[in-house]
């Protein structure tokens, strides 16, 4: 199959990647940081997740993220701004925070399940069907994501046809896209051209994305055996941020920078600026006080340094 011609990407750097900080990042660091991104030419950035603070103490500034992108002098409306809903309470939440696109997040394996949520795939399933059927009342787009699609922390290998089946379940609920997560990055090429074959035989690939963590630096060569099924939009965060609180040992997704570089190289559109998310990853690493988790980040701004005999890369848009 031929590769896409372009490829939409899900920056979920400020949920997905700072969720899993040890430290708070106050909220003013965090709206400069998806103002940066979307500066950068990203369309769809994650903002936050409107999750209980006792479980996840990193997003319990939520509401004033969320208020304060969306009032911001530099607010994209062609922007999406998704956050995460577990349910009816984190969506009605949201919701009066100015949300205007919500996610849920399921999982393939039972025993992550009740990790993570609580509760076992199929009563997950009841809650986001509220969550969705809340959200269609109110012309709310809903996007799905499907944990541990490859493998399991508790369980190891997870079977493609049960990611298939949950993804199946989330189209079948009302979620216009369906993101297959190998949380704890364990996955190879194979394994994952095994899932999407799958995933594919039951909802439309046009309808499938592709979250990968770079656990044992299989995230980039895995993306690329999803281009080759015909997938084209992929989940990505800034520096490499990241990780899951669940799965020990998990490192962050994929770096978007990484992700924009190896895209290039193909001349797959993205319609991001390089340049502008090295900036925006700098901005975060800085903060944090650690060197970005981006192999391709690291190379290009050592290229750019004074005294380089490197030539800087040319501030374009692929």
């Amino acid at each position: 199959m031929a590769f896409p011609t372009r490829v939409k990407l899900v920056e979920v750097g400020p949920r997905d990647g700072l969720q899993n900080e040890s430290q708070i990042v106050p909220a003013a660091i965090k709206v400069e940081l998806i103002e940066r991104l979307a500066d950068a030419g990203l369309s769809v950035i994650e903002a936050t997740s409107f999750v209980s603070p006792r479980w996840v103490p990193q997003m319990g500034d939520n509401a004033e993220v969320l208020r304060a992108v969306l009032a911001s002098p530099r607010y994209r409306p062609q922007v999406s701004y998704p956050v995460l809903t577990p349910n009816l309470k984190g969506f009605d939440a949201a919701i009066e925070a100015g949300a205007q696109e919500v996610a849920i997040f399921g999982a393939a394996s039972e025993t992550f399940s009740q990790k993570n949520i609580n509760c076992g795939i199929a009563e997950s399933l009841k809650r986001f069907a509220a969550v969705v059927d809340a959200a269609s009342a109110l012309d709310i787009p809903v996007r799905g994501y499907v944990s541990c699609v490859v493998a399991c922390p508790y369980e190891g290998d997870v079977d493609p046809q049960r990611a298939a089946w949950v993804a199946r379940r989330l189209l079948d609920m009302g979620c216009y896209e369906v993101s297959l997560g190998d949380t704890i990055g364990a996955g190879t090429p194979t394994a994952i051209k095994r899932m999407i074959e799958a995933c594919a035989a039951v909802v439309p690939i046009e309808r499938l994305a592709g979250h990968y963590h770079d656990t044992y630096g299989m995230a980039i060569a895995n993306i690329y055996a999803s281009l080759e099924m015909g997938m084209a939009v992929f989940d990505s965060s800034i520096a490499g941020l990241g990780g899951c609180p669940y799965a020990a040992g998990a490192s962050g997704n994929v770096a978007t920078e990484d992700v924009v570089y190896l895209l290039r190289g193909l001349a797959i559109e993205t319609g991001v600026d390089l340049d502008g998310l090295l900036a925006a990853g700098q901005f975060v690493s800085r903060y944090l006080g650690r060197e970005s988790g981006s192999k391709a980040a690291r190379a290009l701004l050592a290229r750019q340094a004074p005294g380089s005999a490197g030539v800087r890369v040319e501030r374009s848009v692929s």
